[in-house]
C-alpha cells in the first residue's frame, strides 16, 4: 500500500514532464507537472502534495530555492532533486537543504520509482516509530485501556477479533466511557497500525463546513477557499478515520459518507473529479441511531452500513472494580503534570471506598477531573475523603426509590447521631448492603430488576450478594 498519493513534478523540459507523468500515473500516483519555479510554488500553496520532484535549473526560480521555500511551506513534504549538471557539492547542498535524495540526469524512469519506494519506506518507519513511542506511554489515562473488570475484558476480546479485518464498527456508550480509546485500540492492532489514525468530532464542526472537513475542497469552491484543502478522508488514506458523534452529521453529509463506504471514493467540494481512498471507518455515538432513523434524522441505509458490528462501552458504574486502578493511574499522571513535590502516594482506604461506591455519571472523564482536583488539594501523602468533590461524601446518596430517606439514609443518620463509629469505610459498606437488601425486597428477589434499580450490572449484584451473605429469597419474603 502506497503512503504517497500526490506528486508535483517541476521541470522545464517537456519530455521529462511527459514521461514522469505517464510512468507515475501508471503506478497509481496523482501527478501534476509544471514548467518553472514560480509555478511550482504557486501550486504548492494551492494544494497539498506528498512529493516534490524538482529540477535544479529552471526559469524564474532555481530548484534549490524552490526546495527551501517548499519545505518552509510544507515541512512534511518529501522532495527529490534532479539535475543534468550535478556535482557532489550540489547533491550535498540539496540534501542539506532537506531533500530526501538527488537524482542525476539522464535517468531511467524506474530509478525515480525506486527512490519513491525508498522514501515511502522511510516514512513508514518514521510513523511506526512514532506509534511505538505513543504506545509505550505508561498509564491508561495517557492512551491505554486500563482495567481488569469482566465488562471491559469482554469488549477487548471483541476488539481482538475485529482489529485484523476492515469491518466498519460502531461504538456506542455514554459520554466519557472511552469510545475513542477503543477506536485507537482497533487501529493499533490492525494492519493499518503504521498509517494515520484521524479522529473528528462530527458535533463540533459547523454544519456548513462538515463536508469540506471530511472530503476537502477545491480552490475557490466557496468564499474564503483561497487554496485547495485535503479532507480528513484523504488524511486518513491507508489508515483509520474515527467519526465521533456520527449522529450529529447533517443529512447532506450522510449521503456523501454512504458513497465513501460503498465505493471507496470521495469528491472534494467544488471538484468534478473523484479520488479513491482506502480508509477504515470507525464511528461512535451516544445517541440511539435507530431512533434517529425512525425520526428521519439519520439515513437508514447509512445506519446499516455503519452498524455492521456494534461495540458497547460499559459505563464506569458497571466496572466499579476498575475505579481504584484508574484512580491510581490518574494520580501518577497528575503528579507528573502538576509537578507535585512530594508526590501523592495514593488513596486512603476511606477515599478508595468512596470512589468505589459512587455511580460516576460522568464516567472516566469525571473520575479524571476528581483525581486532578484531589492531587491539587492533597496536603498529606494519601488522598483523603475531604480532597474529593463534595457530591461524593457530603450528603447520603439517594435510596433505591430515588429519595434520601430510605433505609440506608436512615441508618447512616443513626450512626452519626450515635457517634460511636465514624469509620467511613464501614459506613459505606453498610450503606451498600442496605441498598441491595432494599432493592431485593422491592423486586421480590428478582436479581435482574434489582440490578437495574441499583444501577449496577447483574454480575456485580451477584458478586455483592455473595460478598455480604445476602439471601435474596429471604429478602423477597420480607418485602
Amino acid at each position: 500500500m502506497s503512503l504517497f498519493r500526490t506528486i508535483l513534478v517541476a521541470d522545464d523540459e517537456p519530455s521529462i514532464r511527459h514521461i514522469l507523468t505517464l510512468v507515475l500515473t501508471d503506478r497509481g500516483y496523482d501527478v501534476r507537472a509544471v514548467a518553472d519555479g514560480d509555478e511550482a510554488l504557486r501550486e504548492l500553496a494551492a494544494r497539498d502534495y506528498d512529493v516534490l520532484l524538482c529540477d535544479v535549473r529552471m526559469p524564474k526560480k532555481d530548484g534549490l530555492t524552490v526546495l527551501r521555500e517548499a519545505l518552509a511551506l510544507h515541512p512534511g513534504l518529501t522532495a527529490v532533486v534532479m539535475s543534468a549538471y550535478g556535482s557532489q557539492e550540489q547533491a550535498l547542498e540539496a540534501v542539506s537543504a532537506g531533500a530526501f535524495d538527488y537524482v542525476q540526469k539522464p535517468f531511467k524512469p524506474e530509478e525515480i520509482v525506486f527512490v519513491l519506494r525508498k522514501a515511502e519506506e522511510r516514512e513508514r518507519l518514521v510513523r511506526e516509530n512514532r506509534r511505538l513511542k505513543e504506545a509505550s506511554l505508561p498509564s491508561a489515562p495517557d492512551g491505554h485501556i486500563l482495567g481488569g473488570s469482566a465488562a471491559l475484558h469482554a469488549v477487548l476480546r471483541q476488539v481482538a477479533r475485529l482489529a485484523p479485518v476492515d469491518t466498519t464498527v460502531l461504538i456506542s456508550g455514554e459520554s466519557g466511557t472511552g469510545k475513542e480509546l477503543i477506536a485507537r485500540e482497533l487501529h493499533s492492532r490492525s494492519r493499518r497500525a503504521a498509517m494515520a489514525f484521524v479522529a473528528v468530532n462530527c458535533g463540533a464542526i459547523a454544519s456548513g463546513l462538515i463536508e469540506s472537513e471530511l472530503f476537502g475542497h477545491a480552490k475557490g469552491a466557496f468564499t474564503d477557499a483561497r487554496s485547495a484543502k485535503r479532507g480528513l478522508f484523504a488524511e486518513a488514506d491507508g489508515g483509520t478515520l474515527f467519526l465521533d458523534e456520527v449522529g450529529e452529521l447533517p443529512l447532506s453529509a450522510q449521503v456523501k459518507l454512504l458513497r465513501v463506504l460503498q465505493e471507496g471514493e470521495i469528491r472534494p467540494v467544488g471538484e468534478s473529479r473523484v479520488e479513491k481512498v482506502d480508509v477504515r471507518v470507525v464511528a461512535a455515538t451516544l445517541r440511539d441511531l435507530g431512533k434517529l432513523v425512525e425520526k428521519g434524522e439519520f439515513r437508514e441505509d447509512l445506519y446499516y452500513r455503519l452498524n455492521v458490528v456494534n461495540l458497547r462501552m460499559p459505563p464506569l458504574r458497571e466496572r466499579r472494580e476498575d475505579v481504584p486502578l484508574l484512580a491510581r493511574a490518574f494520580i501518577s499522571r497528575f503528579n507528573r503534570e502538576l509537578n507535585r513535590e512530594p508526590p501523592v502516594e495514593g488513596l486512603s482506604p476511606d477515599a478508595e471506598a468512596l470512589l468505589a461506591a459512587y455511580a460516576w455519571p460522568g464516567n472516566v472523564r469525571e473520575l479524571e477531573n476528581a483525581m486532578e482536583r484531589a492531587v491539587l488539594l492533597a496536603d498529606t501523602p494519601l488522598i483523603l475523603p475531604s480532597n474529593l468533590p463534595d457530591k461524593l461524601w457530603a450528603a447520603p446518596p439517594p435510596g433505591p426509590t430515588g429519595t434520601a430517606s430510605g433505609p440506608a439514609g436512615a441508618s447512616a443518620g443513626a450512626a452519626l447521631q450515635a457517634g460511636t463509629d465514624l469509620s467511613l469505610k464501614r459506613a459505606i459498606r453498610d450503606l451498600e448492603e442496605s441498598y441491595i437488601r432494599a432493592a431485593l425486597r422491592k423486586t421480590k428477589g428478582n436479581r435482574t430488576r434489582a440490578s437495574e434499580l441499583l444501577d449496577i450490572s447483574h454480575r456485580a449484584l451477584l458478586y455483592k450478594i455473595k460478598e455480604y451473605g445476602i439471601d435474596p429469597d429471604a429478602e423477597a419474603e420480607r418485602g
